[in-house]
């Protein structure tokens, strides 16, 4: 396999540990896993040839868990303990911080103004998005549910996916692309680095729903 001109959604599929690579360059695996590296790479003004060793690297190092080759049941219950779960733990606190930030440090240079908000919408869409797949989609996976009777679910599914990116890209845009200023008090820097975190977990989640769990459940 030429990496150069796989898409993305491909190489992660195949080559989990590719995913660090693509979170250190800022590459959308997930929602805009159909591109090609090559492609990808062309768009963010990157190497894709250097991009491709750093694949190799990490592939030696070995670390890869492919749930590509896990039973569907196995995927779902990772899915929700990693990632539902996380995203219950986290966010709620980091909307919290947004808040304090925003009324303790409001008029000095790059304070996010309306941050709080964002995350708040975007936060009940996800709590929406996750109770969907747990009542309904999931358990029909579970079931070993396969071809049209899951169609319109993930479709669904799907479309909020995208949703989800474009605040991920709200998110960058009013925190300046998460650059910590330079005078960020303690929560203005652990609300930062969360939301990180936030955005690589919220990357691995999407991936593994678009790439893995629903195409095979499409049969």
């Amino acid at each position: 396999m030429n990496p150069i001109n796989t898409p993305l959604g491909e190489l992660a599929r195949l080559q989990p540990s590719s995913t660090r690579v693509f979170l250190r360059h800022k590459l959308d695996f997930c929602c805009g896993g159909k591109h090609t590296l090559a492609e990808a790479c062309a768009k963010a003004g990157i190497d894709a040839h250097q991009v491709a060793h750093e694949l190799e690297a990490e592939l030696a190092t070995g670390n890869d868990t492919n749930w590509a080759m896990k039973p569907q049941h196995e995927l779902v219950d990772h899915i929700i303990e990693r990632f539902h779960e996380g995203l219950r733990r986290d966010m709620p606190p980091l909307i919290a911080a947004a808040r304090k930030v925003e009324r303790v440090h409001t008029g000095k240079p790059a304070v996010p103004t309306g941050l709080a908000d964002e995350l708040d919408v975007f936060w009940g869409e996800m709590q929406s998005h996750m109770m969907k797949e747990e009542q309904v989609l999931f358990p029909m996976l579970r079931r070993g549910a396969r071809g049209p009777q899951v169609y319109a679910p993930v479709r669904v599914m799907e479309g909020e996916h995208d949703v989800h990116a474009e605040h991920l890209a709200r998110i960058r845009q009013l925190t300046g692309n998460l650059d910590i200023p330079g005078h960020a008090c303690a929560t203005w820097t652990a609300l930062y680095r969360g939301l990180q975190h936030v955005e690589e977990e919220l990357m691995q989640h999407i991936h593994l729903e678009n790439n893995v769990l629903f195409p095979r459940a499409r049969g």
